[in-house]
């Protein structure tokens, strides 16, 4: 039994979506079949269903590097090796507006965790499988989704740079949220898959305006959906390589 996530590891898929809310985790488990509430210990609520015959499991992590950790780390304990985080993300570009999507290829490491794991100079990137299936998932669908780097920190109400920002947006980088650098970097020294979809919360000037929120609640469905097709594409790809879905 692990210390946070307390149940059965028979429980856990090796297929995990890892959202920071956990009312974002229901909506994804309301598209599983035979979902089952399997731990809502310690913050963290976890449910194991079916999706089109694949076993697959969702649990949200809260919000920022130390229980995005804890979750994962005890996740991979009980099966677990491939992880999407269904997000949500501020914007440094004016392309960028509220319920766009944004698919991950990386991250500018700007918070604590991930340092106790590997140096700062150890790039944080999501699996290239898992990008590229979200990309593939994100055009069958029809969803216009951003592709492109990230920032992810651990401290939401810290003072901002106004400087930093500028430079940030002249780098291109497009999302800005708190959990993919850790989710990036436990990945890499345990060997896992992961990769990270977003749905934009803001503009580039405003974070979450009451303007925005039909269209944020209509994105988060969409990420929800490209995150699914391409759990099930990884999965299949899985069978075919290996004979087996698990």
């Amino acid at each position: 039994m692990e210390f946070h996530i307390q149940c059965d590891p028979n429980d856990i898929s090796r297929y995990v979506f890892i959202p920071g809310s956990h009312d974002r985790a229901k909506k994804i488990a309301a598209h599983f079949t035979d979902a089952k509430l399997v731990n809502q210990s310690r913050g963290y609520l976890v449910y194991t269903g079916l999706v089109d015959g694949i076993r697959m499991t969702v649990s949200s992590t809260g919000m920022g590097g130390p229980t995005t950790a804890i979750c994962i780390e005890e996740l991979g304990h009980m099966g677990a090796d491939t992880m999407i985080r269904v997000g949500s993300c501020g914007t440094f570009q004016d392309y960028v507006t509220c319920g766009d999507v944004v698919i991950s290829t990386g991250t500018y490491r700007d918070g604590g965790t991930a340092n106790t794991y590997l140096p700062i100079e150890f790039p944080a990137v999501p699996d290239f499988e898992v990008t590229t299936a979200l990309v593939r998932a994100a055009r069958s669908l029809s969803i216009p989704a951003h592709v492109g780097l990230g920032t992810a920190g651990d401290a939401f109400y810290a003072p901002r740079d106004p400087a930093r920002r500028e430079l940030f947006k002249q780098a291109g980088i497009v999302s800005a949220e708190m959990e993919s650098d850790t989710l990036y970097i436990v990945a890499a020294v345990r060997g896992w898959r992961t990769g990270g979809v977003y749905t934009s919360d803001g503009t580039a000037k405003e974070t979450k305006p009451a303007w925005g929120e039909e269209a944020f609640r209509q994105g988060e469905e969409n990420t929800i959906l490209i995150a699914l097709e391409a759990m099930k594409q990884i999965a299949l790809a899985d069978l075919r390589r290996k004979g087996s879905v698990e």
